[in-house]
């Protein structure tokens, strides 16, 4: 199970740390993700997250992916430490027909476009960040840096922590445009959002 460590800062004018990523690190793709949100009627979690998505890589190739997600939260001073568990399906649709036949709702839709740069670690050893400039739709552009360990190890968190704050100063970001709230919460109190054609039964 993978643990992430990320933030994302909310950006007034996205230009100039566009061009501050490109000078810090290396391009890797441009995306769009569209995200469903899934959850139990008259729960508040855990949130199940379908993500459908596709880009473009540096070298010119395409690719697309969905992925299946659920994650444990714990937020400190707007960074995240998430316990992830991850794996991709081959029909969406299909999946998503399965969440419906066991009780669940979808409960939100988010979509975000923009594109993803690797800024190596400073020595050797540390893991790299992975940096995303996103447009969000029906809420403005963000930076989110992330970093992934292989364990919650207490000391690899803190020494995370860190890098992505002197990361984020790098790119002259001010800390105060750090926005602790999951994407979920700034989208909105849950509303089911009912399916495109009938469950099948």
């Amino acid at each position: 199970m993978a643990v992430e460590i990320e933030l994302k800062a909310r950006l007034d004018d996205f230009e100039p740390v566009k061009e501050r990523l490109s000078g810090s690190g290396i391009y890797c793709r441009s995306y769009q993700k569209t995200d469903s949100y899934w959850l139990r009627p008259q729960t508040t979690g855990p949130v199940l997250r379908v993500r459908r998505e596709r880009g473009m890589n540096a070298d010119g190739t395409t690719y697309e992916s969905v992925s299946v997600t659920s994650k444990v939260k714990e937020i400190t001073d707007g960074i995240e430490v998430n316990d992830e568990r991850e794996f991709t399906v081959s029909d969406d649709a299909l999946f998503e027909d399965l969440l419906y036949c066991v009780g669940m709702d979808k409960v939100k839709r988010k979509e975000k476009n923009g594109w993803a740069w690797i800024i190596a670690g400073e020595t050797a050893g540390l893991p790299s960040v992975t940096a995303e400039l996103s447009l969000v739709t029906g809420l403005g552009w963000f930076l989110e840096l992330e970093i992934v360990l292989a364990e919650a190890r207490r000391e690899e968190i803190a020494e995370s922590r860190k890098r992505l704050l002197a990361l984020l100063e790098r790119l002259e970001v001010p800390a105060d445009q750090i926005e602790e709230r999951p994407y979920t919460v700034l989208l909105g109190e849950p509303t089911p959002v009912p399916p495109s054609s009938p469950p099948a039964r």
